[in-house]
C-alpha cells in the first residue's frame, strides 16, 4: 500500500530539543478536520481582544447542513453560545458548528490568522461539504484542509507558549476522538480533560478522518514533560480496508513511543 506519512514528535518543553521521531515533517498531505484548529484560534483571539462576546448566540437556521461527523445537527436547540459551538467542535469535531463558526467570522479571516502565525504550511480551505467537492466548477478546493506535521507541531508549540488562546486548549481537551496516536495513553475518551500537570489538561488533541486520510495532533504532559506530535497518514482511496488497517496500527506504536520514552522521563 502507497502511504505518504509526515510525521513529527519533538519535546516542547526544552529548548533546541531534537525530535523523538520524524518522517518527512515538511510535507504537506491532506488533513481533513484538523484545519478546524485554525477556525477556533481565530474565534478565540476575537472573544480575548473583545471583539466578540463569550456569550454571543450563533444559530444553525440557515446554515450549510452536513449530516457526518457533530451532535448539533441532531438537537433540538437551534441556538448556542459562541464558546459553546467551540466545544462541540473540539470535542466531536461538529461539522454544523463549524460552518456555523465560519459564517460568523469568514474562511478570510481564518486565512489571515494562518498566516499571521507563521506556522508554516496549515489551511483550512473550505466549508464543511456534504456532497462531493466537483473539481471541475472553478475555486473548488480539493480539500477541506491540508498541513505538514511541521507546521502542526508548530501551532501545538504557540499553543504550549500562550501565542494561541489557551480557549483553544480547553476546547481541545474536550475530543473524544482518542482512537489514533492518542490511543497509547490510555485516557477515558469521554472524560478526560482533568487537570494535570501545571494546572493543564495532561493531554489535548484533535484528528481528522476522511477516505484516504488519518491524521492526529496533540500535546502530551506526563512527568513534568511536554511533547507536542503530529502523525499525518494519505494514502489512494481506491486501496483495500487492511490499508486502513496498517495506517491505525502505526498511529497506535507512534502513540506507545511517546508513551514509553515519558515513562523513562
Amino acid at each position: 500500500m502507497s502511504v505518504r506519512w509526515s510525521i513529527l514528535v519533538i519535546p516542547v518543553d526544552e529548548p533546541g530539543a531534537k525530535p523523538w521521531l520524524e518522517q518527512s515533517p515538511d510535507q504537506v498531505c491532506k488533513t481533513a478536520s484538523v484545519g478546524k484548529l485554525l477556525l477556533l484560534a481565530e474565534v478565540a483571539r476575537r472573544i480575548d481582544t473583545g471583539e466578540l462576546t463569550a456569550d454571543h448566540r450563533v444559530t444553525k437556521d440557515g446554515a450549510r447542513f452536513v449530516r457526518d461527523s457533530g451532535l448539533w445537527r441532531v438537537l433540538d436547540q437551534a441556538d448556542l453560545t459562541v464558546v459553546d459551538a467551540c466545544r462541540l467542535v473540539g470535542a466531536v469535531s461538529d461539522n454544523l458548528a463549524t460552518n456555523v463558526l465560519l459564517d460568523l467570522v469568514g474562511l478570510d479571516a481564518v486565512a489571515a490568522y494562518g498566516d499571521s502565525t507563521g506556522a508554516g504550511a496549515m489551511e483550512l480551505l473550505d466549508y464543511v461539504r456534504g456532497e462531493a467537492r466537483d473539481l471541475s466548477i472553478p475555486g473548488t478546493p480539493p480539500t477541506l484542509s491540508r498541513a505538514s506535521a511541521a507546521s502542526l507541531v508548530a501551532y501545538v508549540r504557540r499553543l504550549y507558549d500562550g501565542a494561541v488562546s489557551p480557549r483553544v486548549e480547553e476546547w481541545m481537551s474536550l475530543s473524544t476522538d482518542l482512537s489514533m496516536v492518542a490511543s497509547a495513553f490510555a485516557e477515558d475518551p469521554l472524560a478526560h480533560n482533568t487537570i494535570g500537570d501545571e494546572g493543564h489538561p495532561a493531554l489535548i488533541n484533535k484528528t481528522g478522518t476522511d477516505d484516504g486520510i488519518r491524521a492526529d495532533v496533540g500535546l502530551v504532559r506526563r512527568s513534568g514533560r511536554a511533547v507536542a506530535y503530529a502523525a499525518i497518514a494519505n494514502w489512494p482511496t481506491d486501496e483495500s480496508a487492511p490499508g486502513l488497517a496498517a495506517v491505525m496500527d502505526r498511529m497506535h506504536r507512534i502513540g506507545a513511543e511517546i508513551r514509553d520514552r515519558l515513562a523513562q522521563g
